[in-house]
């Protein structure tokens, strides 16, 4: 059976989801076609439930700082089967809002597994194999996402990937994770949080790569004064042993015991499968490249998300789903700006940043050419409890024009407070302009208002 759509959409992520929505708000015929549960890598296996991961395991220092405030605690302990039974619980949840709201903007949900059968239809496959229908499109989006890459080691299949740790039963006593980026970060202060000894290994001299590295820095020394084992230019060379029971061995030789290791060491798009040559649609390297409008090298097929592998981040690939709608039936022509885009890594400390960092400061205007103004110190929230680490805020400022250009941040709510230092810096906000801005006190972002010349 081949039915006929204004818009197919490949893929019911982030992106996919606010493009089929949005355009369907304006008119246009939209199926989407997912083959796993709706809501893509943020809402079943990323953002959302790592979030709450994160909460839950942040609890043992409120746990410990509460005598400091007068509240007798008796003994405490995690149960990690519990809190990842209530997180998948919600995940649940989510999974049949976003079927609902698919149903309510009029769109056609398609369950199975997309591929381009020419580059005017969509074939649906189902976990088989077996070709169930066939969409005819008048325009495509590919907006599948990526997935974890697992390393080229022996043994590799024996370690999990971070999709993996959301399905344990509960999470075992020592995990090695492999990684230096937010994902291996993150879930390092999770499970050490939740109790698991947690050895993480990075390839390079640092962690966070391509974050501010003064931040990133006040990030690791907080993370191994917290009890995480890092251990710098170390690279796994193979995984040994049974579930449960493994070993990594370093390419120094060493040899790691452990009941399991996370390989947090990168993602790539998701184009397995797609069919992208029966189409015509061009790929470089892992990803598929698209212009300014989304579109692809075939003009009626478009790409956003995770799967062009520009900036990958949950709200990006929403605002290009949304544009791609906005511009081809809501008669309201835009393209995303990629330029000045926050980001966050939800670990502890939590880190955020927005703009340039101040190496990349140094590199585009030179170091003469800017002025670094910080602040680090003890937050009034561990005042009582006299415990570290510290805040850091850091404002990068261009000195003729006494313009802010980066802005970041280590602490609590540090995502939350860059937020709306974001709006600031997209406005051409200076040092000035923050300078004039009363302080709230006392709160931690004061300190951003509030730092000398």
């Amino acid at each position: 059976m081949t039915q006929a759509f204004d818009l197919v959409v490949i893929g019911a992520g982030s992106g996919g989801l606010a493009a089929a929505k949005r355009a369907a708000s304006y008119g246009a015929r939209v199926a989407i076609v997912e083959g796993d549960r709706v809501g893509g890598t943020c809402v079943i296996r990323g953002c959302v439930p790592k979030k709450l991961l994160v909460y839950g395991s942040a609890m043992r220092h409120l746990l410990a700082d509460a005598p400091s405030y007068g509240w007798s605690v008796g003994p405490t302990q995690a149960d990690s089967a519990e809190l990842l039974r209530r997180v998948r619980a919600e995940v649940d949840r989510l999974n049949q809002l976003h079927i609902g709201f698919l149903e309510k903007a009029g769109v056609e949900l398609v369950g199975g597994w997309g591929r381009l059968a020419d580059a005017r239809s969509v074939a649906v496959h189902d976990a088989s194999g077996q070709e169930q229908r066939r969409l005819q499109a008048e325009r495509i989006l590919i907006a599948v996402g990526g997935r974890p890459h697992r390393p080229p080691i022996p043994g590799a299949e024996l370690g999990w990937v971070s999709d993996d740790l959301f399905e344990l039963e509960r999470f075992p006593q020592r995990v090695v994770v492999v990684g230096a980026g937010f994902i291996a970060c993150e879930f390092a202060c999770i499970l050490n949080g939740l109790g698991v000894a947690v050895t993480q290994l990075v390839r390079g001299d640092h962690l966070l790569r391509g974050f501010d590295l003064e931040s990133a820095r006040a990030v690791q020394e907080a993370m191994q004064a917290d009890g995480i084992d890092i251990r710098l230019a170390h690279s796994p060379a193979a995984i040994e042993g049974q579930p449960g029971d493994l070993t990594l061995i370093t390419e120094g030789g060493e040899r790691i015991g452990c009941n399991g290791v996370l390989l947090a060491t990168g993602r790539r798009p998701f184009l397995e499968g797609l069919n992208l040559e029966a189409a015509g649609v061009a790929v470089e390297g892992h990803r598929i490249p698209v212009d300014a409008d989304q579109r692809t090298n075939v003009p009626h097929i478009y790409a956003v998300g995770d799967v062009t592998d520009r900036i990958n981040l949950t709200p990006v690939a929403i605002d290009e789903g949304r544009a791609l709608a906005d511009s081809i039936w809501g008669g309201k022509p835009r393209q995303v700006d990629h330029t000045l885009v926050a980001s966050a890594v939800f670990s502890q400390p939590e880190l955020s940043g927005v703009g340039l960092t101040e190496e990349q400061a140094i590199e585009r205007h030179g170091a003469e050419a800017i002025r670094v103004h910080r602040a680090r110190f003890r937050p009034m929230s561990q005042a009582l409890p006299a415990r570290d680490p510290k805040v850091l805020l850091k404002l990068i400022v261009e000195r003729a024009s006494g313009r802010v250009l980066g802005c970041h941040m280590v602490g609590e709510h540090a995502a939350e407070i860059i937020q709306m230092a974001a709006i600031a810096i997209g406005m051409g906000a200076t040092k000035a302009d923050f300078d004039r801005t009363m302080a709230l006190h006392p709160s931690v972002a004061e300190e951003f208002v509030t730092m000398p010349n």
